[in-house]
């Protein structure tokens, strides 16, 4: 079983701004209806299409399920099957011996942009860069699913 471990951070606007991105990738992505115990994620990165099943949240971990499925079909899932979604550019800085996805928010949540760090242990310790700010891990607000539904424009 797939176990997710992710803590998540906003970002400094002004650090953001002034500092040197990798290529971002543009993600587009989609909520099929689904219950407190599960949600489920279509979505399209670049050119490859994934439909992602994650459970309900214990701490900071959760089940997590993802497979590449044929862009044709992320495209017909995400125009028949969700209701709501996020769209947003990723950049990955690698930082010690993690990944940082930091995600910048299009449309209606344009001007969010937060930082995750995926880790092996709810406990591990992890090196933070210095434009990263306040963790917002348990915020639900900051939940991409949550995202889709309660723009961060309208809050």
């Amino acid at each position: 079983m797939g176990v997710e471990i992710e803590r998540k951070f906003l970002v400094d606007q002004k650090a953001w701004e002034k500092l040197e991105k990798p290529e971002g990738l543009h993600y587009q992505q989609g909520y099929i209806p689904s219950d407190d115990n599960c949600t489920v994620r279509v979505r399209i990165a670049g050119v490859h299409g994934y439909i992602t099943l994650k459970g309900r949240t214990k701490g900071i971990s959760r089940s997590e399920f993802e497979y590449e499925i044929p862009l044709a079909d992320a495209k017909a899932m995400l125009d028949q099957f969700t209701q709501n979604g996020t769209e947003k550019i990723r950049y990955k800085f690698p930082a010690g011996n993690r990944v940082w996805e930091v995600d910048e928010f299009l449309g209606p949540n344009k001007g969010l942009v937060v930082a995750e760090i995926e880790l092996e242990d709810e406990h591990e310790v992890f090196e933070k860069p210095t434009w990263i700010t306040d963790e917002v891990t348990d915020e639900m607000r900051y939940a991409n699913s949550n995202l889709a539904v309660r723009p961060f424009l309208e809050w």
